[in-house]
C-alpha cells in the first residue's frame, strides 16, 4: 500500500487542481463575460472551458422564435482574439465574427425555432512559442422578449 501512496496523492492533487481551474474559469465567465450580455437577460448558464491556441470547441443550443438573443464570446487576455461561427443544422454559416472585425457578440432572432451550433476557435498567435498560450474561453447567452 505504501508504494501506491505517492500515485494516489498525485492523482488526487491533479483532480483537485483541475476542479480549481474549472472554478476559476467559471468565475471569469461570471465577472467579465456576463457584462457583455447587457441589456439582455442572462440565461443562467455558464459555458466556459480552458482552451489552448489552435484548439476548437463546439456547443449546441436551441433558440426559439419570439425572442431576441445575444451570444457573447470572451477569451482570457493571454489568448489571441477568439474566432466564432454560428452554424445551422444544414451547415449554413449564419454568423462569422471574422467577417465582422472579430466582434465578440452577435444579436439575432429567428423565424423558426431551431438548434444552432456555436463553434469557437482559438487561433495560433503570430509568435510560434514553444508552449502555446492557454486560457479560459466563455460562451454566454442572453435573451429579450420581442
Amino acid at each position: 500500500m505504501r508504494k501506491y501512496l505517492p500515485i494516489i496523492i498525485s492523482l488526487a492533487s491533479l483532480i483537485l487542481l483541475s476542479q480549481s481551474v474549472e472554478a476559476q474559469c467559471k468565475g471569469f465567465a461570471k465577472k467579465l463575460c456576463k457584462l457583455e450580455l447587457a441589456p439582455y437577460i442572462h440565461d443562467g448558464n455558464y459555458h466556459a472551458a480552458i482552451l489552448t491556441e489552435g484548439e476548437e470547441a463546439e456547443l449546441y443550443k436551441t433558440f426559439y422564435t419570439d425572442q431576441r438573443y445575444r451570444i457573447a464570446i470572451c477569451g482570457a487576455e493571454a489568448l489571441p482574439a477568439v474566432e466564432f461561427q454560428i452554424v445551422d443544422a444544414y451547415r449554413n454559416v449564419l454568423f462569422d465574427n471574422r467577417e465582422h472585425d472579430m466582434a465578440s457578440t452577435w444579436d439575432f432572432s429567428l423565424e423558426s425555432s431551431q438548434q444552432l451550433k456555436v463553434v469557437v476557435n482559438v487561433p495560433v498567435s503570430g509568435t510560434q512559442a514553444e508552449f502555446p498560450n492557454s486560457g479560459c474561453v466563455a460562451i454566454m447567452f442572453g435573451f429579450q422578449e420581442e
